[in-house]
């Protein structure tokens, strides 16, 4: 049985992607454009670049462009985030609110040496290559 689930591991890796994405966008697009709820206003500072890195990386993942160096980027913040944001608050991640930062930090590390999966331009690229060889 376990073995006919694992013919789907790129589509269920691609829909982790996916999935992934859509809710980190939302993070971004909150801080900065205060949608889909309120932020915290208008952000400066770390604040706005968390918010650029939120949307747009989210963005670049989302469709599978440049994925393991974004995912890359996108684990050292989150991870830089969690540390600088919510550690300090309490040890614990269900006391400190950091439990999405941990796990976004940890899907992107993933992504980083799994790669996209399929539905994504990285993918597509060398599908088609390989296709002429």
């Amino acid at each position: 049985m376990f073995d006919r689930l694992s013919a789907y591991a790129p589509q269920a890796l691609a829909v982790l992607r996916i999935v992934t994405a859509l809710l980190f966008i939302e993070h971004g697009t909150q801080k900065l454009f205060g949608f889909p709820v309120p932020g915290m206003g208008t952000p400066e500072g770390i604040f706005l670049l968390a918010g650029i890195l939120e949307t747009f990386g989210g963005l670049l993942i989302l469709v599978g462009f440049l994925t393991r160096p974004v995912a890359f980027v996108l684990s050292g913040m989150m991870a830089v985030a969690y540390f600088m944001g919510h550690f300090p608050q309490n040890f614990w991640p269900v006391g400190n609110g950091g439990d999405a930062a941990i796990l976004f930090c940890f899907v992107f590390l993933y992504l980083v040496c799994a790669g996209p999966g399929d539905w994504a331009i990285d993918t597509r690229g060398r599908t088609r290559t390989t296709a002429r060889i």
